[in-house]
């Protein structure tokens, strides 16, 4: 059948079709590249800065988060065309998508918090320590 023989309503529900795969398809790309849950919980590391780069390496998410918006993007323009039959169900899967997508990322800026504190946490006890050392030896030779 030639496209010059087709109906608009037949050309917009292939349309609609085509739009509803691409917010589905963006969707299930974007649960593959979310992190491993084990990958989240578990550590193989020597210390505690190890452990926290390897975790916020774990949950770097910019390419979940580039899929949910192309989602979120073909969603609104087919919502909007009211080209959907039963729009719900997307829509609940990307706000679910998007709460654990938000979680992943607040965890991650913590960590990066963390990694970047622990350093300067090991460096002013060690000087603390280093300081009380300093002052016992001087209260012996006292």
């Amino acid at each position: 059948m030639s496209q010059a023989t087709l109906g608009d309503d037949e050309l917009f529900g292939e349309a609609a079709a085509e739009m509803r795969a691409d917010v589905e398809e963006h969707l299930d790309e974007a649960r593959a590249v979310l992190p491993d849950a084990d990958d989240v919980w578990n550590a193989d590391a020597d210390n505690v800065l190890g452990v926290l780069n390897g975790l916020r390496s774990s949950l770097n998410v910019e390419d979940a988060s580039e899929h949910l918006r192309q989602a979120k993007k073909w969603f609104v323009i087919g919502k909007r065309a009211e080209a959907f039959d039963d729009p719900e169900d997307l829509e609940e899967a990307i706000a679910d998508l998007e709460e654990l997508l938000e979680m992943v990322e607040d965890a991650h800026e913590l960590v990066g918090e963390l990694t970047n504190t622990m350093p300067q946490l090991r460096g002013a006890l060690a000087d603390a320590a280093e300081a009380a050392d300093e002052e016992e030896e001087e209260e012996e030779e006292e």
